[in-house]
């Protein structure tokens, strides 16, 4: 590996922002069942209130 290349790798790991792509699956899916639970309660509520 030239010098280079090694600076440009470290470079390449120190610049990850750990953005969504570096979530795991446990928090995806916890924020997907919660929202649709929101989703389901919104709509009973509405329904309830005579809304819809």
């Amino acid at each position: 590996m030239t010098a280079t290349t090694a600076a440009a790798s470290r470079l390449l790991v120190r610049a990850r922002t750990g953005g969504p792509q570096d979530d795991e699956q446990g928090p995806k899916l916890l924020e997907h069942v919660l929202g649709w639970t929101l989703v389901v309660l919104l709509a009973v509520f509405v329904t309830r209130a005579g809304l819809m």
